[in-house]
């Protein structure tokens, strides 16, 4: 019986296939892509690329997205954070760009929110990655580090040491960088070898950095030339002699030159017109001293003798106390509101408002801001 051959498929092959099958999807959209580290879904990527020109497309990635919140509400399996990785991966694959619109940044303070205090989940790769890919998204990411490391999340791993010490490096904090990489290297974090070769690219990029610096430290200032002064052929800039800008040397240098001429009206300084006489002569009088007061004549009185009206039943300006008149409740319409508080207590993590856009934009912005305002007090790093 003859053996069927197995037809073996480049990948770059395959995906240029899948490429031309987009259409102008891809060539149209590309910038907008925001790249992923372990690579894209090209069916979820195509349908998601179609979506800019096709509202039906667009409409149900919506409901979909919609659906997989609901699923983080109704999960009752043994491991609550499956859920919220399965949505975050379904939003970066089906929005490509991850922009405000997609709410991913508003699922990632959801779900990190959810289970900071949980110690089943400090040592978690999975929730830390969350949280270094939350701080990736906000502007003050050494908040989320300081806050991290004042509760002991992923201490454990080397990802957490070798993303703080990055991040303190590209603000130029290398001593504190420095400080995070040993701490890790001290604490074993794992792997272990990981840590120590980003630790040791960290120094050589340390040792170079401070080399370009004292280089450029030992190199001669460029010669500076002076405005207005022109070299002749073969002339030194030593010869010349400097520029100086003190006042004082240019008064110096006009005291021997011959003082100026002063242009003098002989009309306006003519004492035969009598109008020039009287405007000078108007000066010397100011009037009585009740003329220069006149503004002045109100004189200020007692304010004790005016009473200000009270209030009806009050005394001396505060308010009596009036009775509590009890509010009957029914017990049906308690327990329809209690169910209503809890309902809405479990969902407050899921509260995107899908439905208007701009709401969702501004909800993004205020937590690129403040990534642990709604985080207790007690928690934050001092």
């Amino acid at each position: 019986m003859a053996e069927t051959a197995i037809e073996k498929v480049d990948p770059e092959t395959e995906f240029l296939a899948s490429k031309r099958q987009t259409g102008y999807e891809w060539e149209t959209f590309k910038e907008n892509v925001r790249p992923l580290k372990r690579g894209r879904n090209v069916n979820l990527l195509n349908h998601a690329l179609k979506s800019y020109t096709d509202n039906n497309l667009k409409n149900s990635l919506y409901e979909h997205r919609r659906k997989l919140i609901e699923a983080i509400d109704e999960y009752k399996g043994e491991d609550p954070l499956l859920p919220w990785l399965q949505c975050i991966k379904w939003v970066q694959e089906a929005f490509p760009p991850c922009g405000d619109g997609s709410g991913l940044v508003v699922i990632y303070e959801k779900c990190v929110q959810a289970f900071w205090d949980s110690d089943r989940y400090k040592d978690d790769l999975r929730y830390l990655k969350v949280w270094l890919e939350y701080a990736d998204n906000c502007l003050d990411a050494e908040v989320i580090y300081a806050f991290l490391e004042a509760n002991g999340i992923g201490k454990t791993h080397s990802d957490f040491y070798i993303s703080y010490g990055l991040h303190l490096e590209s603000k130029n904090k290398i001593k504190t960088a420095n400080r995070i990489l040993e701490l890790g290297i001290s604490r074993n974090a794992q792997p272990v070898e990981k840590l120590k070769a980003a630790y040791r690219k960290f120094v050589a990029r340390s040792m170079a950095r401070s080399k370009a610096t004292d280089d450029s430290m030992e190199k001669p200032p460029a010669p500076v030339r002076s405005f207005g002064t022109v070299l002749a052929k073969g002339q030194n800039r030593t010869h010349l002699a400097p520029f100086r800008s003190d006042p004082s040397d240019s008064s110096n240098s006009r005291s021997g030159a011959a003082p100026l001429s002063v242009y003098k009206d002989s009309v306006g300084c003519d004492d035969s017109i009598p109008h020039q006489t009287d405007i000078s002569n108007s000066w010397h009088t100011l009037g009585p001293r009740a003329e220069r007061n006149k503004e002045n004549n109100a004189i200020p009185g007692k304010w004790k003798s005016y009473k200000i009206p009270q209030r009806p039943g009050t005394r001396t300006g505060i308010a009596t106390a009036s009775a509590c008149i009890p509010v009957f409740v029914d017990e049906e319409c308690q327990e329809s509101q209690n169910v209503k508080e809890k309902s809405k207590k479990s969902s407050c993590l899921l509260q995107l408002r899908w439905e208007n856009e701009k709401d969702l934009k501004r909800e993004t912005e205020q937590i690129r801001k403040n990534p642990l305002r709604k985080f207790p007090q007690s928690s934050l790093p001092r």
